[in-house]
């Protein structure tokens, strides 16, 4: 997976790297037990600091997509925890659905654009 870093975004550099790996682990480019590169190799690699991959690794740690082994450093190791991924997606659903009832979306027009994003997540 190659990842890319926006520099002129508004989003944290941590939250950007974290993200494309959750989408990495979504589209199947990542799997479970796959080992995420070293902090250092990656910082070195999208040229960003080294605390800001641990952050970002340390994140996806707290919300249960990689687990840290002391001899493959990161590994995916996706959470099934299925109640509570729902109930957090949710809760995030709740506000972007209102977000885009303020700017006179459709429940169509969501529905196609949910249908049209999880395309990219089938195998």
């Amino acid at each position: 997976m190659v990842i890319e870093i926006d520099f002129n975004s508004d989003e944290a550099l941590y939250l950007q790297l974290r993200n494309q790996i959750i989408i990495g682990i979504a589209t199947s480019q990542f799997q479970e037990g796959d080992a995420l590169p070293s902090v250092r190799q990656l910082a070195d690699t999208i040229g960003i600091n080294m605390h800001t991959v641990n952050k970002a690794y340390s994140v996806l740690k707290q919300e249960g997509f990689v687990k840290v082994d002391r001899r493959k450093g990161a590994v995916i190791a996706v959470d099934i925890n299925k109640i509570n991924a729902l109930a957090e997606l949710k809760a995030q659903m709740q506000v972007l659905l209102a977000k885009s009832r303020c700017k006179n979306i459709s429940r169509q027009e969501i529905h196609e654009l949910i249908d049209e994003i999880y395309e990219n997540y089938e195998n």
